[in-house]
């Protein structure tokens, strides 16, 4: 048995103590919050259940369905309706949805005729050189500028409120850049995938959208009930000390260790508040942009808008909209808002608008009401719900400061056996990624 620290009780860290302690170690977790889940928060108010952090995840690794199979709460993982497929694209004032076959890539109004009929011929363009090329780039030149604009544009900024003139596909995005690597092509790579032979595990990764049941908060309590409360230390900042090969914890006044291992699962901004011995050496690994998000939900008891008959509605950056997209909650998850009622998810700012966070809150509300009243067509935009979470480092960018960042964790844990170094600035920013790197970080131990 080890003895193991967790800085951060977000999804990484509390999926890190879980498993190291189902592996037979000893855990104690530190996080400056006062409360585990990290930005995962889940809020009931006036019928509504709202999140004020990341709102949805996809199953996309047998990690997560196992994860809640091992607590034993396999009935509270909510996987998303069917309908949750539908995806929609704000185009010319309309809502139009984004194609998912050959019929309607080649009937939508969003892509151009010449991206259409141009994609026959993706499998015989040139493969990449270039490891740092970025993603606007690389699907102009695969796809064609209609599919960057209307698809890929808008998928950015909906999922890493980010930019594809920023984002570098080698980390962002590793399988569509392996894809290309790999196969000379898009199409082809996508071909080879489907014939590879898949583990049976596999099929437990359904890439359903989910949720829990009451919101992601219950996953976390869950969580905290499983490692046990006495475990926690929160509402301090945690500073890691290396002590005789191992290290020490300073919480406050109070000092905890030895450990063995020291597990860090912040964001990379916050490295030398946890680990401040080594800053001088590896000042790379706080190398990290964040985009700057407002989360807004929006409750109506009443829904007099566009049938929410899907995931969502995403802004491409050439419609010149204050939002970056709503998701339709109360369609994906039950017991959202009252019968009749809708809940939206709405985002604004990310790196095209960082500014608006900074709005008088009145001129915030009107700015993202008049755009919801009208994408939705909701004829009278009296909401019964309207709050507000402003988010200053929301999701880290994968960018060319990445493998510098990467470069520094490998440093770290090289120059100090024992810290292991995790969080959302490596190995991207999913529920899935999260939950699978926790269970990682544990085993390494």
């Amino acid at each position: 048995m080890k003895n193991v620290a967790i800085i951060g009780a977000g999804i990484t860290g509390l999926s890190s103590a879980f498993y190291a302690q189902k592996n037979g170690n000893s855990v104690k977790i530190f996080e400056k919050m006062d409360r585990v889940g990290g930005v995962m928060h889940s809020v009931h108010k006036n019928g509504f259940i709202f999140e004020t952090g990341p709102s949805t995840g996809s199953v996309s690794l047998p990690e997560v369905t196992e994860l809640y199979e091992d607590l034993g709460i396999k009935d509270l993982l909510e996987e998303a309706p069917s309908v949750a497929g539908n995806r929609y694209i704000l185009k010319h004032g309309k809502l139009r949805p984004l194609p998912s076959g050959l019929v309607s890539g080649l009937t939508t109004p969003l892509f151009s005729w010449k991206d259409k009929f141009g994609m026959p011929f993706e499998p015989f363009r040139k493969r990449g050189t270039d490891p740092n090329e970025n993603l606007s780039t690389m699907v102009r030149r695969r796809l064609g500028q209609s599919i960057l604009d209307y698809a890929i544009d808008p998928f950015v900024s909906g999922v890493y409120a980010g930019n594809p003139d920023v984002m570098i596909p080698k980390y962002a995005l590793p399988k569509l850049y392996n894809l290309e690597q790999d196969h000379g092509s898009f199409i082809r790579g996508a071909i080879a995938k489907m014939k590879e032979p898949k583990p049976e595990r596999n099929k437990k990764a359904t890439k359903k959208v989910f949720s829990t049941k009451g919101g992601l908060s219950v996953l976390a309590e869950h969580l905290e009930q499983a490692i046990g409360k006495e475990n926690f230390v929160l509402g301090k900042n945690p500073v890691v000390v290396p002590e005789n090969g191992k290290y020490k914890i300073l919480a406050g006044e109070d000092s905890y260790g030895p450990f063995d291992n020291v597990i860090f699962t912040a964001g990379a901004s916050h490295v030398f508040e946890a680990l401040p011995c080594a800053q001088e050496k590896f000042p790379g690994a706080s190398e990290v942009l964040y985009a700057k998000v407002s989360e807004v939900a929006i409750g109506f008891k009443k829904w007099e808008g566009v049938p929410l008959n899907g995931f969502g509605a995403l802004m491409p950056s050439k419609e010149h909209r204050n939002i970056l997209g709503i998701l339709y909650m109360s369609t994906l998850f039950e017991n959202r808002a009252p019968k009749g009622g809708a809940l939206l998810s709405v985002f604004v700012g990310g790196l095209r608008h960082p500014d608006f966070m900074d709005l008088p809150e009145d001129k915030f509300r009107e700015m993202v009401s008049k755009d919801v009243a009208d994408i939705m067509q909701i004829p009278h935009m009296e909401p019964d719900l309207f709050e507000v979470t402003h988010h200053a480092e929301a999701i880290p960018q994968y960018d060319l400061k990445t493998p510098v960042r990467e470069e520094a964790y490998k440093g770290i844990e090289k120059e100090y056996p024992g810290i292991l170094m995790g969080g959302n600035g490596i190995d991207g920013i999913g529920m899935a990624k999260r939950i699978a790197q926790g269970r990682d970080l544990a085993n390494r131990v």
